[in-house]
């Protein structure tokens, strides 16, 4: 995650996920498995955070990654700008979120998903339901033991808080990854001061 902004967007989130919560920044360490001092420089808006951190800052205070990363959009046409929207890097994937939709009581979250060859991007599981669709490349999803390796036009769908991978096979892959959380898993979002 590379930019000033939204350094400040997670950091003013976070600090108030945790405080609506009334949890120490100790507890949320013990919780997330992540150091009280990272933590602390999360919430100072210095930390660089990877997609493994937030998801982990996710699961522990049982919000949806888009109420750490995002604030609220106020216009009736929304326009997301590539070059705006900063990278959440991981071992294999790089994510832009795209934008946070939220529609008669549900919650869902919108990715440009792009894999990197040569490594796996492993996840221990998070909450919600994934829904991934290929543009371009190969790629190999693993879930539940079994590999599924889809192309450009392919849609995979698989529960999200089971273990789960994600692999390219030739060469880069974009993809579209829509995050469709369950109903207790919301999280409001709040705009910085």
């Amino acid at each position: 995650m590379a930019g000033q902004g939204a350094g400040r967007v997670l950091a003013a989130n976070l600090r108030a996920r945790r405080e609506e919560q009334g949890i120490s920044l100790s507890e949320l360490a013990r919780r997330s498995g992540i150091a009280k001092g990272t933590l602390s420089q999360l919430e100072s808006g210095t930390g660089n955070p990877t997609i493994e951190t937030v998801f982990s800052l996710s699961n522990a205070l049982g919000v949806a990654v888009s109420s750490l990363l995002s604030e609220v959009a106020a216009a009736d046409v929304v326009v997301v700008r590539s070059d705006e929207v900063d990278v959440l890097s991981g071992d294999a994937v790089d994510l832009r979120m795209l934008r946070r939709i939220e529609a008669a009581g549900s919650l869902c979250e919108m990715y440009d998903q792009r894999v990197r060859p040569g490594k796996v991007q492993h996840s221990a599981g998070h909450p919600g339901i994934e829904h991934t669709v290929v543009v371009s490349g190969r790629l190999r999803i693993t879930s539940g033991g079994a590999g599924h390796e889809v192309g450009p036009g392919d849609y995979v769908s698989l529960v999200a808080s089971e273990p789960h991978s994600y692999e390219a096979l030739d060469g880069p892959v974009l993809s579209v990854l829509l995050l469709e959380y369950p109903p207790d898993v919301r999280g409001p979002v709040v705009l910085p001061h």
